[in-house]
């Protein structure tokens, strides 16, 4: 979440592990019954770390190692807002065809103090167009420092609880609540995890996504 800074949106998302997307000569066969596409920001596009480094590709990795015949395309942009998730959803929805839709945005809306209204609004609109494509959506709670006052900290992740009973979809714990305070596990920005950090935010997310997709 790179606070205050937006970058340009790349034209395609990093592919994690998905040669059968990428190579239309793929036996079907071989293609993955299950496929997560993962709707971002820094937080999983590795943000100053190669991507490689990053909890996505070692989580699609570990994956693979195991069998879990899940593909995983990481969409997460440095700087993305749910404004912007929302817009390149359709096109993404279109192009990758996920099974599921793992959302992990609005942290750079809570950094820059945006309406927690309109904040839920995405969230619910982009929850919304994944069902209606058939997609099964997961929901990544968001949290953030209490720049702006606690009422506007507990509104903004109020509002992901909400969302998950609203809608009812799976709602996965913050992936960096027991990491964000150790020394050395977090860049010196205060917000972006290290190298180190990814390894556990893997075994954090790793059986609780494989449940939810596979349950």
């Amino acid at each position: 979440m790179a606070k205050c800074i937006f970058f340009i949106a790349l034209l395609f998302p990093i592919i994690a592990h998905s040669d059968q997307a990428a190579n239309p000569n793929t036996d079907y066969k071989n293609v993955s019954e299950y496929k997560l596409l993962v709707l971002g920001d820094s937080l999983s596009a590795a943000y100053g770390l190669t991507a490689a480094q990053g909890w996505v590709s070692l989580l699609s990795d570990k994956w693979e190692q195991n069998g879990q015949n899940i593909d995983v395309v990481n969409a997460a942009i440095s700087g993305d807002t749910t404004d912007g998730g929302l817009a390149r959803l359709p096109r993404l929805l279109d192009l990758h065809q996920p099974t599921h839709l793992y959302i992990e945005l609005g942290g750079n809306n809570g950094l820059q103090g945006h309406n927690p209204n309109k904040i839920k609004q995405n969230l619910a609109q982009m929850i919304e167009l994944a069902e209606s494509e058939g997609v099964s959506v997961i929901l990544q709670e968001i949290q953030i420092p209490t720049n702006y006052g606690r009422r506007y900290t507990n509104l903004f992740v109020q509002n992901y609880h909400e969302l998950a009973k609203e809608y009812d979809v799976p709602l996965i714990p913050f992936f960096l609540q027991d990491i964000a305070l150790v020394p050395g596990l977090m860049q010196n920005d205060g917000i972006h995890p290290t190298a180190e950090a990814q390894p556990m935010i893997v075994e954090f997310l790793s059986d609780r996504l494989v449940g939810v997709i596979k349950q």
